[in-house]
């Protein structure tokens, strides 16, 4: 008989001889109130009003009839590996604080948010050390070997406050825990169980940093073409801030210019502001089309800016603002009309922020969002709501949109039943909008990185980013470096092992003329999820883009997506002054490790806030093995963990090596570069003939590109048989040198030395594959 917790219309089959194992938890609360797992102790001191619930004990869960077959048998499976921690208290109140015991001198990985809307990791050894507003944490259990998770869990009775599993896997726990959470809750989908929008596998183009929110129509124009002409066609167009109809409260209206004052703006119609309203089709095309000067643009926008400033230093003393002229852009952003114009039921709500979220790092814009509140919708017309909005952007032609800030709902619950279920309603109207007007899947969900986002709006959703780049502090950077570059690649990576559960993690776009733009592009192609950068119009490195871009506007993109290497899970690549950032990916027949220096600066709890630490800004060294690729993650893969011999080539220094398993490769990076190891399982041909493809080697992701990899025996000679995306140059490693390459029928010439390094030369042939035939002897 099937566990309760998976019960449903449909039999699950079980192992009748397991049915003990399924009703119980290897998680125990004693007497003496300690919480154990194996009777190895993890909480102790644990107050009387805790409890602890086996997985299966719980009898609330929704019907099962959507949730996939292979999903419940694998909970249904690993029950015994999970429990419920829950609590009581005799008033009801709308927000507690319930200790739940201590840990000590245990190691853990944490996500914690550290704004409204974005999340990062920490570690430390005691419950002391976690930080506010904790999503998740996986502690370390080195005497069995294992890892335990705990995820947060919401609930009416809080008798499944937090969900706690174990397992001898960290990320196979990660998928083993959520999908637990899943069938207990159904709000939500798994990654697996959703497409990821059509734009994951191609190169795109965002207007945030060109324009900020003055883009306009020529500009755009112009920033298409520039990548065009130049071989990097754009596959998809963000078109950020600046083209919807907006005004403010103010009369006369504050300027938009300020940072985070565009949150102070209410959005009054759904179709386009003038900007974009007047643009007539084909003006781009005439002889006279208008011109785009980026470097003057960049120059009024800051003397907006600077007048901006001057104005509101000017008000605060007290001094006469009505000699000084109001900023342009207003004339692009306001135009007659003003909210109440539509026939949504909207009023502005006051915003109010949790109580967590006190300790969490000052922001501009959650400033300005408690100035001016938040125009809410009534939440039983939020579907009409993003109908109305989506279904005009549907018929113009626009393939997807980015919805930001949207968990800001949590700001104003208080007369819509709590922030669960204003989300619910909000979230359920979204998902319908997305399935009829983007088919299903075409959206990028931003500033959203909360449990309650991910447990109640995931449904459909299926990318996100898992943070926000900075290409600069605008603060300035301190000691004159890019000291946010580094915090951008341990939010994605360590993000991502929460947030990929739920949807494809989006590393964010970054300029390829930037500073540290190699150090963003190496781990863009090997993050899996979509590339694009937000260039200023003009201001490109093409020989970067090359290493990423295809000529058709795709990309090489590996098959799972970037997480950090189990050695890294417990250590602060920050600024411990000692650890090298090292994430793993997958392609369809390599593996591939990205290993970044990114000490420098991180959270410092004292003043809840991001700061340098300029002691770990220096050159680093570590070690790369192939044991660090995670290959048993996809069943492709698995089979390559018992592989015996790995050929290894090292982007940056064009160095092939030929390593066993458990060797290592010593590496040393200056601070905010990185190196991309592509890592190849040797094939055994016959007892003295060895093969390993690595892809082309122009490429940063070099292995994404083998499409296809066969081997067999064509008139007694081994034939090696390769599909393979793209152009350039391929590398391969092959102890016996070819006696024939063809491609498309036709034969090749090829350089082979006596070392096995094995090189020709792939041509671009409209972005159809090469098939390729490589016989030796």
């Amino acid at each position: 008989m099937a566990p309760r917790n998976i019960v449903s219309q449909r039999s699950i089959p079980t192992d009748s001889t397991n049915n003990k194992a399924s009703i119980t938890s290897r998680f125990s609360l004693s007497t003496d109130r300690d919480v154990s797992i194996d009777g190895i102790t993890l909480l102790s001191e644990v107050p009387g009003n805790v409890t602890l619930s086996p997985f299966t004990s719980t009898s609330h869960f929704p019907d099962t009839d959507s949730i996939p077959l292979h999903i419940l048998k694998s909970v249904s499976s690993k029950s015994e590996n999970g429990a419920f921690l829950g609590f009581s208290v005799k008033e009801p109140h709308d927000r507690i604080l319930n200790p739940i015991g201590k840990f000590i001198n245990r190691k853990f990985l944490s996500i914690f948010r550290f704004k409204t809307w974005w999340s990062t990791m920490w570690i430390g050894s005691s419950g002391s050390d976690l930080q506010m507003e904790t999503q998740l944490i996986l502690l370390q259990v080195p005497e069995l070997n294992s890892y335990s998770g705990s995820t947060k869990v919401k609930g009416k009775t809080f008798s499944c406050s937090a969900y706690l599993h174990v397992g001898d896997n960290p990320y196979d726990i990660m998928r083993e825990a959520f999908a637990a959470v899943r069938v207990h809750l159904g709000t939500f989908r798994l990654l697996e169980e959703k497409t990821p929008p059509k734009i994951v596998d191609k190169f795109g183009w965002c207007s945030w940093d060109a324009f900020y929110i003055t883009v306009e129509p020529v500009g755009l124009w112009h920033g298409v073409k520039s990548f065009a002409e130049n071989g990097f066609p754009p596959r998809f167009l963000i078109i950020d801030d600046g083209w919807q109809s907006i005004n403010m409260d103010h009369e006369p209206p504050l300027d938009l210019t300020s940072l985070g004052s565009q949150m102070l703006c209410r959005l009054y119609r759904f179709k386009e502001n003038e900007k974009f309203a007047k643009y007539q089709a084909g003006t781009m095309l005439r002889p006279n089309a208008p011109k785009f000067d980026q470097h003057k643009h960049d120059i009024k926008f800051k003397e907006m800016v600077a007048l901006a400033e001057k104005k509101k230093q000017l008000k605060q003393e007290g001094g006469d603002i009505s000699s000084l002229p109001s900023p342009t852009i207003i004339e692009y952003l306001k135009e007659d009309g003003g909210p109440g114009t539509t026939r949504l039921d909207a009023k502005v709500t006051t915003a109010k922020l949790g109580g967590g979220l006190g300790k969490t790092m000052h922001d501009l814009g959650v400033d300005m969002i408690a100035e001016g509140g938040i125009g809410l919708v009534n939440p039983n017309q939020a579907g009409d709501l993003f109908e109305s909005m989506h279904s005009y952007l549907a018929d113009v032609g626009v393939t997807g949109v980015k919805v930001a800030a949207i968990h800001t709902l949590e700001y104003v619950s208080e007369d819509h039943g709590g922030r669960v279920q204003l989300a619910k309603a909000y979230y359920d109207g979204l998902s319908k909008s997305l399935k009829k007007n983007f088919g299903g899947s075409g959206l990028i969900a931003s500033m959203e990185q909360c449990n309650d986002f991910f447990f109640l709006a995931t449904q459909q959703i299926s990318m996100g980013r898992v943070i926000t780049s900075w290409p600069e502090d605008p603060n300035g950077d301190p000691l004159g470096v890019y000291w946010l570059q580094g915090v951008h690649m341990i939010h994605c990576s360590y993000n991502s092992l929460w947030q990929g559960q739920f949807i494809q993690p989006d590393w964010d776009m970054f300029q390829s003329d930037h500073p540290c733009a190699e150090f963003h592009a190496g781990s863009r192609a090997i993050c899996g999820g979509p590339v694009y950068i937000s260039d200023k119009v003009g201001h490109h490195n093409f020989d970067l883009l090359r290493k990423l871009v295809l000529p058709d506007g795709t990309i090489l993109r590996c098959q799972y997506y970037a997480l950090p290497t189990r050695d890294c899970l417990f250590e602060n690549p920050l600024f411990d002054g000692k650890t090298l950032l090292k994430v793993w990916n997958l392609n369809k027949f390599t593996g591939v490790v990205g290993v970044f220096n990114c000490q420098g600066a991180g959270w410092y709890p004292k003043e809840h806030k991001l700061k340098t630490y300029p002691q770990s800004h220096k050159s680093k060294s570590g070690m790369v093995s192939p044991d660090d690729v995670e290959w048993e993650q996809k069943d492709s893969t698995a089979a390559y963990r018992n592989t015996e011999q790995f050929a290894v080539y090292i982007h940056k220094s064009d160095n092939m090596r030929l390593v066993k398993s458990k060797d290592h490769i010593n590496i040393t990076l200056q601070p905010y570069s990185c190196e991309i190891f592509t890592i190849s399982p040797v094939h055994k041909l016959n007892e003295k003939c060895k093969f390993a493809p690595i892809g082309l080697e122009n490429m940063f992701n070099s292995g994404g590109a083998i499409e296809l990899l066969e081997y067999g025996c064509k008139e007694g000679l081994h034939d090696v048989k390769l599909k393979v995306k793209g152009t350039g140059k391929f590398l391969a490693y092959t102890s016996e040198k070819p006696v024939e390459i063809t491609m498309n029928g036709d034969k090749l010439q090829f350089e082979w030395s006596s070392n096995g390094i094995l090189r020709f030369e792939v041509p671009w042939i409209g972005g159809e594959l090469s098939n390729v035939h490589i016989s030796i002897n």
